[in-house]
């Protein structure tokens, strides 16, 4: 009989383990299943208005993230054209183009045996036509690392040397070495609203260039929401008649594709 209790107890200890072992790996595999290997936004935003000044803008964007095994990477594209017609006082109409940028944007980060140290490469190219600019191009290589990650909130940094590429709207080239710094902020305020804050400059000999921005997205209805976002773009040379700062301030509809 005493071996009987001590064989039934030594088999339930078994079936015990067992179980927590089929929970533990079910637990890792809903985890895993959880972090989406691709997501992809877009964003639209237009404004019409009529009477003695008649405009219309049109902002819209992409942006994406790639998380692999050794790799998680972010891409960018922004958009924003802006048309204006305005009635003279001799009666006549005059119409022109006060707004018409593009900016795209490429980072990938290799990891490291501590996946939160990683190895990053930078690439990114605007054409702002009415800015001081011809165009802006920037490639930059570094050190990136993944300061905090949890349910709420998760925050990252970049930095590290690179070269600027620039031509004036004057035709003058304005290519020298720079130091790139940039950070990326997200809060999860809750579970149909976040906040993110991105900051990047570019510290260089001819020109400092630095870009944020600061976004509050809610969810509507499934996989679309409703983005309210402030946006700075500043250099530091430019033209007596060109503006340093730029600032956007949109709202716009934005859906989740993946």
């Amino acid at each position: 009989m005493a071996k009987d209790k001590t064989l039934l107890g030594l088999l339930m200890k078994k079936q015990l383990l067992a179980s927590l072992l089929a929970l533990s790996f079910s637990s890792v595999t809903f985890a895993q299943d959880d972090v989406k290997p691709f997501t992809m936004e877009g964003e639209l935003g237009i404004i019409a208005t009529t009477g003695n000044t008649e405009t219309s803008s049109i902002s819209a964007g992409i942006t994406a993230h790639q998380e692999l095994q050794q790799w998680s990477n972010d891409y960018i594209l922004e958009g924003l054209y802006k048309k204006e017609t305005v009635e003279n006082d001799d009666g006549t109409e005059e119409e022109y183009t006060s707004a018409q940028k593009f900016y795209g944007s490429a980072q990938g980060n290799y990891k490291l045996d501590n996946p939160d140290y990683r190895l990053f490469g930078f690439a990114s190219y605007e054409d702002d036509r009415l800015s001081n600019f011809d165009y802006q191009s920037t490639l930059a290589v570094g050190w990136n690392q993944k300061v905090l990650e949890n349910k709420r909130h998760t925050l990252e940094y970049s930095i590290g040397p690179g070269y600027s590429f620039a031509e004036t709207q004057e035709g003058e080239e304005q290519n020298s070495m720079i130091v790139r710094a940039s950070s990326a902020y997200s809060w999860k305020i809750s579970d149909t609203a976040k906040f993110t804050q991105t900051v990047s400059t570019e510290v260089g000999s001819d020109n400092t260039k630095s870009r944020a921005e600061s976004a509050l997205t809610a969810t509507i209805s499934g996989n679309l929401s409703m983005k309210l976002s402030f946006k700075l773009d500043h250099n530091s040379n430019v033209s007596d008649d060109v503006e340093k700062l730029d600032t956007e301030t949109a709202v716009t509809l934005v859906y989740n594709f993946f």
